[in-house]
């Protein structure tokens, strides 16, 4: 049975070269979509493709060779940085996160891409991953 309430949003992939790595997937069907985004907080420019309904790629690209991703980069090389889930309440999520046991990357979730909402589990108590979770932010249109 599926949940409604928490899906899995994107596989995000750190990369080098922007432009070479969308190459891949756009040799492999995907279609990347807008504009490509930069998320200052994090230092990174971000290019998201559709796989289905839901879930997408992201590739992650530093900015200017500094920030989080960067690091990662330097210590594991291009790969799978880590994955995120939709959730309809971020600080609900966060809070029961916490709750269980879990620690959280940042002490609040602040503003990623796309208009979202989000913080990060971190990998040391998930067994390894680092795990995003998200909440769409709607407009007030």
């Amino acid at each position: 049975m599926f949940n409604k309430d928490c899906f899995l949003d994107h596989v995000a992939i750190a990369v080098s070269n922007l432009d070479r790595a969308q190459k891949v997937y756009e040799d492999l069907g995907l279609s990347f979509h807008g504009a490509r985004e930069v998320v200052e907080s994090q230092k990174v420019t971000t290019a998201f493709a559709h796989i289905d309904e839901h879930a997408h790629v992201e590739l992650i690209c530093p900015l200017n060779g500094e920030g989080p991703v960067q690091k990662f980069i330097e210590k594991n090389g291009e790969g799978i940085h880590h994955l995120c889930f939709k959730v309809p309440d971020i600080n609900k999520k966060c809070d029961e996160m916490k709750s269980l046991g879990y620690k959280l990357i940042y002490e609040h979730p602040f503003m990623g891409a796309n208009n979202c909402m989000v913080n990060f589990v971190h990998p040391k108590s998930t067994g390894g991953v680092l795990i995003e979770i998200s909440q769409t932010i709607k407009s007030l249109e």
